[in-house]
């Protein structure tokens, strides 16, 4: 089964991005190359047990197991040695990718409180966007209950796109709610 996001992309996405743009070739159309997921744990230093229940938090809401990032550098000051676990990450691609989108998307984002889209100005210059989340809870594949510490995260989204303004066309026709100026 293809993901429903990616029939989108080529049946809607594709044409609308070459009209707008003016591309010569198929190949130039910037697509969705991969998207990480970070979730940084400070704390994890002192509480080894935080660091599993992010580890499994993660592995539900991506559907495939964390990395867990060490650190790289001894800091007196945070009481952090080299080596020590600070977080975890995943990095999605494919048909995984597709599935998170898409339920970013349509159904995390549009349970947080308030919500009136995403900014448009977390965009990195080369067309990659990058999404900060103040909590776990918006993903409906955790387990309210189990939740020992409230989680934020970092969701990177690259793409192929060369400018700014051709990742936030890319991502607009993908269905990203973003935030009317």
């Amino acid at each position: 089964m293809k993901a429903r996001l990616r029939e989108h992309y080529h049946k809607n996405v594709i044409p609308a991005l070459i009209k707008e743009f003016g591309y010569k070739n198929i190949m130039a159309v910037p697509k969705i190359e991969k998207i990480s997921i970070n979730i940084g744990l400070g704390e994890a230093t002192q509480n080894a047990k935080l660091m599993d229940g992010a580890v499994n938090e993660l592995a539900a809401i991506s559907g495939q197991k964390p990395v867990i990032t060490r650190a790289k550098k001894s800091i007196a000051a945070f009481k952090l040695r080299e080596g020590m676990p600070i977080g975890c990450m995943v990095t999605l691609r494919g048909d995984r990718m597709y599935e998170f989108l898409d339920r970013l998307m349509n159904v995390a984002l549009p349970r947080v409180r308030d919500f009136r889209g995403v900014s448009t100005k977390s965009f990195d210059g080369r067309g990659n966007y990058t999404l900060g989340i103040k909590d776990q809870l918006l993903f409906p594949e955790i387990d309210y209950n189990k939740v020992e510490k409230v989680k934020g995260m970092n969701i990177s989204i690259t793409t192929t796109a060369k400018t700014d303004a051709e990742g936030l066309a890319l991502l607009k026709q993908m269905g990203m709610p973003f935030r009317q100026q």
